[in-house]
């Protein structure tokens, strides 16, 4: 769809409320005006579908020509109006006459005219004559004359400015000023392509020829060509020194304050004026902007290099000069310019006041750009630089850049014999491998840790040590281990009066107990959440929640869990805890798996999938996998054993269960119990000697499935109900927590055919092919005779998978109804209709309407009239 029309009904309304108040002789003028590529020609176009059959349109177009056509956008009329007018444009030695024929096609045609004459700002000077002719006059015309122009190119000398004096003292007149799309519409544009609907604004500011532009290309990166070629294009009209300006200016990637203004060029904000008429820049008493980033990165873009590197010199050479300058913005142009020594100068203050901000994506890449002259740097000051670099690292997800980094801080920190630094380092090193999906590697350097910390005599970053081992002790299921380590650090946190240790502590010894069974378990982990969130410790805090929604998702207190997920998605997402809100996502991916939504389950997984550390990708994998399973989609065999192989490397239950449970039911489904018993029987058994009551009710129902007894654990847990044959106990629980898939596989169970046929419903609605073929056998095997076929039907007969509301867009698109008057058919609104038809277009595969009715027969619907 075109981008132009989207935000535009009131501005169509309002014309078309002008061309119906004209066929009483009641003319106007209509004004539509805006900035350059705000879409003032899209709407145009659109304005035939908004009027009604008896109003005829007629289109002229002014050109940016270096000399213009005399009467251009009369000359364009030709074809669509009478002999009279068209000869006397054609000739137009004599102005009368053509004043007359224009004046005559008005008024002796059958229909309304609207007459509209694009990009006025062009205008030759005979058309302008023409246009002040109808002006005087238009209020009794049966016609609107519709203006279009950019106001942003109108200084005062501009011809332009007459003929709107003049408009003004019209009777009627129509001010039509066409803004920006707003966040939502380029959410709605951007969406679709994949692209980050923020970027796509931040870059275009709403204008809808940029986001169309960008959207088309693919990304917000490198600026589109056509934009390019637009911006160049623009700049034709200036001065060399102007042009050179706009350069200058274009290579700073942000606002302009005056005090740079000043000393980047000679004249100071003087030196602004033409490029400011020209709608360019946009200057207040503060700052200088472009009007658009998109335009400013168009121009920068177009500079050879060494013209670029020039103009980021004097930008630096500027900002070193004056007092106060951000060392991000100096480190930027350091790093354009090639200048090494400035970069490493300026950068590690960079990086500190952007971590200090939140802004952690940014201090990764000041420090990745600091530590490339890390020749530069003494050893204990390149040890701390590269700390620095693995905890952003960690914080922004880059698990595998944290450990390089973190492994060299610690040999420096061993060859300087530093032991209090060695120790916080293997500490830190011990996390980051837990991150990268390393145990083996974690336990070791939390041993080390220990070892190291409780020699150097630092109660603090001991404290710090024996929590990180409870850590990795809870998330190995060894509760009573965590809770010793746990409780020696919280003692110690405590003592030195640190409340982000303290945080971290409680948190492990919460974990365990509550995950052990100990009620007391969930107050001390919520403790742990309130604690870290008071001492503003983000990474503690998204823990907290992390280990709070694991758990209750774990023991299926899904509603409980909801109340948790958003703020803490909000909350890692606002202090770019980009790891740990990967993960969260994850989580939500689990609950919505749970919860039968299986679309939603696969989106938020997918954030997972690609990239992620692999404690979060494990089970976004899992999830992926069992998602194809339970449809009977392939892949999902590949996806467990990805999953396996990072599970396997965790050396954790709650990695490794899931994975065995994918395989198992899997299995199951396609009748080979053998695979189910020797994906599950190890895991089992681990379960059970750990305590790990989900886990061990999980595994042991399928092992139950393939015919092996299992003890009654007397957990109650839904899954256990089942193994035990309580199917009906099973069912009524999986209903309570809100697992439709589960409740239906647990009611299918059932010797009774009535409730094997309610299982079959629910596993149709949800589209579960495997077991719902699995169902219907059992049902023919019982002697049933009417079971019901399924949602085959339904896509035969629909096989785009078009929804009714969508059949009845498309049906009234092939009657040649525009989006307007099938809104009005349908009592919507239009935005909605637009809605459908883009969704229509896409799951029918079709470019354009033409191609609809070609789709619908190809599918084999029904090309019947709308119901």
């Amino acid at each position: 769809m075109d981008a132009g029309i989207l935000e535009r009904d009131l501005q169509l309304a309002r014309l078309a409320a002008a061309a119906g108040e004209a066929v009483d002789g009641a003319g106007s003028v209509a004004l539509v005006f805006g900035e350059a590529g705000i879409g003032k020609s899209s709407l145009v176009n659109a304005l035939r579908g908004a009027l009604s059959p008896q109003a005829r349109v007629l289109v002229g177009q002014c050109d940016d020509l270096a000399t213009r056509r005399p009467l251009g956008p009369f000359r364009d009329l030709a074809g669509s109006v009478g002999p009279d007018l068209a000869r006397a444009v054609a000739e137009g030695g004599d102005r009368h006459r053509v004043y007359e024929a224009l004046w005559a096609e008005l008024t002796d045609g059958p229909r309304t005219a609207v007459l509209v004459v694009e990009d006025v700002h062009w205008a030759d000077e005979a058309s302008l004559d023409a246009l002040r002719f109808l002006v005087r006059r238009v209020d009794r015309l049966p016609a609107v004359l519709v203006l279009t122009y950019r106001d942003d190119e109108l200084d005062r000398e501009h011809p332009l400015r007459d003929l709107l004096g003049q408009v003004s003292r019209a009777a009627r007149v129509h001010r039509v000023p066409l803004p920006r799309l707003s966040r939502a519409a380029v959410h709605e544009l951007s969406a679709p392509s994949g692209l980050d609907p923020a970027q796509v604004y931040a870059v275009t500011s709403g204008n809808p020829f940029y986001v169309a532009e960008v959207v088309a290309a693919g990304g917000t990166g490198d600026v589109p060509p056509t934009v390019v070629d637009a911006v160049l294009a623009r700049l034709r009209g200036l001065s060399a020194a102007t042009r050179d300006t706009l350069e200058q200016l274009a290579v700073v990637p942000s606002a302009v304050e005056h005090a740079l203004v000043d000393a980047l060029l000679p004249s100071g904000v003087a030196q602004l004026a033409a490029a400011e008429r020209h709608g360019l820049l946009v200057v207040s008493p503060e700052r200088v902007a472009f009007r658009h980033e998109i335009i400013r990165r168009a121009i920068a873009d177009s500079l050879p290099a060494a013209r670029r590197i020039q103009l980021d010199r004097n930008v630096l050479a500027a900002l070193v000069g004056l007092p106060g300058a951000d060392a991000s913005r100096i480190v930027h142009h350091a790093a354009q310019a090639g200048d090494l020594d400035a970069i490493a100068r300026y950068g590690p203050d960079a990086a500190r006041d952007a971590a200090h901000t939140g802004a952690h994506r940014e201090a990764a890449a000041q420090l990745r750009l600091v530590l490339r002259q890390r020749q530069r740097f003494g050893p204990a000051e390149l040890a701390g630089l590269l700390e620095r670099f693995a905890v952003e690292s960690y914080t922004i997800a880059d698990s595998q850049a944290a450990v390089r980094a973190e492994r060299e801080a610690v040999e420096l920190r061993r060859a300087l014999g530093d032991r209090r630094a060695l120790g916080a380092d293997l500490r830190w090193l011990s996390r980051i491998h837990w991150w990268a999906g390393d145990a083996d590697a974690a336990q070791e350097a939390a041993r080390e840790a220990i070892d190291v910390l409780e020699q150097a005599g630092d109660e603090r970053l001991l404290a710090l040590a024996l929590s990180n081992t409870a850590q990795l002790r809870m998330l190995s299921d060894r509760y009573a281990d965590a809770i010793g380590y746990g409780e020696r650090a919280i003692t110690l946190a405590r003592r030195t009066d640190d409340a982000a240790i303290l945080a971290h502590a409680l948190n492990n010894v919460g974990t365990a107990r509550w995950r052990g069974g100990d009620p007391l378990g969930r107050p001390q982990l919520e403790e742990s959440l309130a604690v870290a969130l008071k001492a503003g410790e983000a990474e503690h805090a998204c823990r907290a929640y992390a280990n709070v929604i694991w758990t209750l998702l774990e023991n299926l207190q899904f509603k409980e869990a909801d109340r948790f997920l958003a703020p803490a998605l909000d909350f890692a997402d606002r202090t770019e805890q980009l790891g740990f809100l990967c993960y969260l996502q994850v989580e939500l991916a689990l609950r919505r798996f749970a919860a039968g939504a299986w679309d939603d389950a696969e989106r938020y997984a997918g954030f997972g999938d690609v990239g992620a550390f692999p404690p979060a990708r494990c089970p976004a994998l899992t999830v992926l996998a069992r998602v194809r399973i339970r449809r009977g989609a392939p892949g999902g065999d590949e996806l467990l054993a990805q999953a396996g192989r990072i599970a396997a490397r965790t050396r954790e239950l709650q990695r490794t269960a899931p994975v065995a449970a994918g395989r198992a039911e899997a299995a199951w489904l396609r009748g080979d119990h053998a695979a189910v018993i020797a994906a599950v029987e190890p895991l089992y058994a681990q379960a059970r000697r750990l305590g790990a009551a989900p886990y061990r009710a999980e595994l042991g129902h399928w092992l139950a499935k393939a015919g092996r007894l299992v003890p009654d654990d007397g957990s109650g847990h839904p899954y256990a109900l089942q193994a035990a044959g309580h199917w009906q106990r099973a069912a009524q629980a999986w209903q309570e927590a809100g697992c439709p898939y589960e409740h239906a596989a647990a009611l299918a169970q059932s010797p009774d055919p009535a409730d094997k046929l309610g299982a079959l419903a629910a596993l149709d609605a949800l589209g579960a092919v495997p077991l719902s073929r699995i169902v219907r056998a059992e049902l023919r095997s019982l002697g049933v005779a009417r079971i019901p076929r399924g949602p085959h039907a339904a896509t035969r007969g629909n096989p785009a998978g078009l929804t009714g509301r969508q059949l009845q867009v498309v049906r009234l698109l092939m009657e040649g109804l525009t989006n307007m008057e099938i809104a009005g058919r349908l009592v919507l609104s239009v935005r909605t209709v637009d809605n459908h038809v883009r969704a229509a277009l896409e799951k029918l595969g079709a470019r354009s309407r033409r191609e609809v009715a070609a789709r619908i027969a190809d599918l084999g619907l029904p090309p019947g009239g709308e119901k």
